[in-house]
C-alpha cells in the first residue's frame, strides 16, 4: 500500500516535470492510502487554485481509494512523531496513518527524506 503525501498529488494534478516522475510512482486505486488530511488539503488547495467544481472531482476520485479516517491511535502515534521527528501536525498524521496501515509514503517534501518508509521524489 502506498500513502500519496499531498505535495506529491500537487506536483501530479499540475502536470508539472516532478509531477511525471510522481505519477510513474503511483499505485493502483485499491493500493492508494488517502487520510482523511490528504482529502482536507487537497480539497483546500483545488478550491483556492481550480474552483469548487474541480476539487469535488478530486474528492471524488480519492474516494475511490482506500481512506483513512484519523482515529485515536492515529492521532496518539502522530503526536509522538511530531515530537520525535519534529513534523508539522498534518505531516505526522500522514506519516502515522502510513505507518498504521503498512504503507509507505510518496512526497515531494524534503522534511519526509530521511524516515523509514519514504519513497521521495524531489522538486
Amino acid at each position: 500500500m502506498r500513502l500519496v503525501d499531498t505535495s506529491a498529488w500537487v506536483e501530479w494534478l499540475v502536470g508539472s516535470e516532478t509531477g511525471s516522475k510522481v505519477s510513474r510512482q503511483l499505485p493502483e486505486r485499491r493500493q492508494w492510502l488517502v487520510p482523511t488530511i490528504v482529502q482536507l488539503e487537497l480539497a483546500k488547495w483545488m478550491t483556492r487554485e481550480s474552483g469548487e467544481d474541480k476539487a469535488d472531482q478530486v474528492m471524488a476520485f480519492t474516494a475511490t481509494c482506500v481512506v483513512a479516517d484519523l482515529d485515536s491511535s492515529t492521532a496518539m502515534l502522530a503526536a509522538e512523531y511530531c515530537a520525535r521527528y519534529r513534523l508539522a501536525t498534518a505531516d505526522a498524521i500522514i506519516y502515522a496513518t502510513a505507518l498504521i496501515h503498512g504503507a509507505d509514503v510518496l512526497t515531494c517534501d524534503k522534511h519526509f527524506k530521511n524516515l523509514e518508509g519514504i519513497v521521495y521524489i524531489p522538486k
